[in-house]
């Protein structure tokens, strides 16, 4: 009796899609992997980007289970665990060397190189975008397809697909009608690169890992990256999801962009000088690197916490498609490689079958039990990022972040568990 290779299709190259490739291809299944993108260059994957902090039982799990240990612990370094909070006066309420925590940070496109390079490159369709997504049952063998528009590469049908597509997925719409909503915050992004040569005295204000400088609502982070950098970002509050509009600063430069940011009371004009340095410089930094960009403003967006779907033969979500969340923390990344590691051991799992239908029928159930594992942890991480998001971008954010870490260094102390905090 011929044995189903079931036709799996995981739509996204992010984080969570390349691991779950990767995980498959690891146990014998095989998939295809579409992502909008292009293929990144190398020259592009070796640039400043921002930092993920991986946690134990997710992200640093899945490094292992992917077989990128090695490969993580060379990348590690650019940045270190310590933390450095102060208010929008320049006063220093917490600091640490990173004691109160065991999660390594490693850039983003680093992690995306890592696995990159351990995909097999042939099952990855880059430049596909995805225009349609249906559902049907397929009247002669009683399964379920789920069938793609692929533009002009056509179109392609699937016994089960996983949605890896982020906030904006297109397979969300197959599961549920829920829609990211705008967060009430916005971030500008700038690096300054080189710069314990050029600027020694931001290192000296920054340290080697984060700072976060908060108050008002507002706040200026930083992380220490590649290439000697330092990443830094502005969050503002503001009720308007459009604020890079009505603030006159679209298609301005990050150095055009400066004088709002310090200039204006409501942001950053109030806060010590060497904050504002720090800002100003980043600004200018990034526009010199990139002559005529426009700046890097971005309203953050989340699903409803708790989003739940009704669930549907066929299909899934993992990572931010299924329960998109702001950075506050630090748990996207880390949720999506934990689903992504939870569901390469479903599929696994499920036997042989002579047809596509008999196969689903074997998926079924394991498929509801890792959605729902899958969703209840994700609400609990949305509610303390939420928390987190209400308390760092409070009027007297730092001290609410201090009073935060002073509840760790004396569990610390008592010989209580800060680590993996």
């Amino acid at each position: 009796m011929p044995i189903l290779r079931p036709r799996i299709a995981i739509v996204g190259g992010g984080p969570s899609g390349l691991a779950l490739g990767l995980l498959l291809h690891q146990r014998g299944i095989r998939t295809t992997i579409y992502e909008l993108r292009g293929k990144p260059t190398p020259e592009e994957l070796a640039k400043p980007s921002g930092m993920l902090d991986l946690h134990e039982e997710s992200g640093l799990t899945a490094m292992r289970e992917c077989g990128l240990w090695d490969g993580f612990q060379a990348a590690v370094g650019d940045c270190s665990e310590s933390m450095r909070v102060m208010n929008p006066d320049g006063a220093v309420l917490h600091t640490d060397e990173g004691e109160l925590s065991s999660r390594p940070e490693i850039a983003r496109n680093a992690l995306a190189n890592l696995l990159i390079q351990k995909v097999p490159s042939d099952i990855i369709k880059w430049n596909h975008k995805i225009t349609t997504v249906r559902s049907n049952r397929n009247a002669t063998t009683g399964a379920t397809e789920i069938t793609f528009d692929l533009g002009a590469n056509g179109a392609a049908a699937y016994d089960f697909v996983v949605g890896a597509d982020g906030a904006w997925s297109r397979i969300r719409k197959l599961l549920s009608n829920a829609q990211p909503f705008y967060s009430g915050a916005q971030f500008v992004t700038a690096t300054v690169r080189h710069v314990s040569t050029k600027y020694p005295h931001l290192v000296k204000l920054s340290g080697s890992g984060t700072l976060c400088a908060l108050g008002g609502g507002n706040a200026i982070m930083t992380h220490r990256g590649p290439q000697d950098s330092i990443r830094v970002y502005a969050a503002v509050s503001t009720p308007h999801e459009h604020w890079a509009t009505a603030a006159g600063l679209e298609g301005k430069t990050a150095a055009e962009v400066k004088t709002t940011l310090l200039g204006d009371d409501k942001l950053f004009r109030k806060w010590a000088p060497a904050l504002q340095d720090l800002l100003a410089t980043a600004c200018d930094e990034e526009t010199k690197d990139n002559p005529g960009c426009e700046a890097d403003i971005k309203p953050s967006y989340m699903l409803p916490v708790g989003h739940r779907w009704e669930h549907r033969t066929g299909a899934t979500l993992v990572g931010d498609a299924a329960h998109l969340m702001t950075p506050w923390a630090g748990e996207g990344v880390n949720l999506a490689l934990w689903d992504s590691l939870d569901l390469a051991h479903v599929l696994a799992t499920v036997p042989e079958a002579a047809d596509a239908a008999a196969w689903q029928a074997a998926l079924e159930p394991r498929i509801r039990e890792f959605e729902e594992a899958m969703l209840a942890r994700a609400q609990v991480k949305a509610e303390e990022t939420d928390r987190n998001r209400g308390m760092f971008l409070s009027e007297n954010g730092a001290q609410a972040m201090a009073d935060f870490f002073k509840v760790y260094e004396d569990m610390a102390a008592a010989g209580g568990p800060p680590q993996g905090q």
